[in-house]
């Protein structure tokens, strides 16, 4: 420590210490890391973000129903008991079209029927176009098809026919999209064409 003329010692004398210049460099190398920094982490995000955006976009996709009932949905009595029900389904707007052809071994359309006794995952039915602008079964926007189940078909697994108070569940699933899920129950009075609730 130096002391001046006076005996008074002068702070820093003889010592070194940061210039402005050395200060300018260390603040230019934080600045440096720190927009590097926030570069990558600004990417991860934007890259996590398209990702979920992705994922939504997939998880609507599946989710969204591809068909919908339009109309009543109708069941045909025989000795007290429902043996073929009908119903109309119409293509949902802005869906992709749903493929309705009914050939064995090229179906892709399943349709499963359950109650309080049966499953039957893969029921016998059939369609009839009633508005179409094609002569194929692909079930497009502004078309209407009714769909025939056939409850007692040869080989069907229902056993025994739902009757009066009876419910009973129907799924009807495309290959994709949502599973468009009729359930209804049989009125005590049934004529041998009943409207099913």
């Amino acid at each position: 420590m130096s002391r001046g003329r006076n005996g008074i010692r002068r702070p820093n004398e003889g010592q070194s210490g940061i210039t402005g210049l050395e200060t300018a460099i260390i603040l230019i190398a934080f600045i440096m890391v720190a927009s590097v920094f926030s570069y990558v982490i600004l990417s991860a995000g934007l890259f996590s973000s398209q990702k979920a955006k992705e994922a939504v976009h997939t998880g609507l996709q599946k989710t969204r129903s591809s068909v919908d009932l339009k109309g009543n949905v109708l069941g045909w009595v025989q000795h007290g008991n429902i043996t073929t029900v009908y119903f109309t389904v119409v293509s949902i707007p802005g869906a992709d079209a749903v493929d309705f052809t009914n050939t064995t071994g090229s179906r892709s359309l399943v349709i499963s029927y359950s109650d309080k006794h049966t499953y039957d995952p893969d029921v016998t039915w059939g369609v009839t176009r009633l508005t179409s602008t094609g002569s194929d079964y692909l079930l497009d926007e502004n078309e209407l098809f009714q769909v025939t189940v056939y409850l007692n078909a040869p080989g069907s697994a229902i056993d025994p026919l739902p009757g009066p108070y009876d419910k009973f569940t129907l799924e009807v699933k495309p290959p994709a999209g949502a599973t468009l899920t009729i359930e209804r129950t049989v009125p005590a009075r049934v004529n041998e064409l009943v409207t099913l609730y």
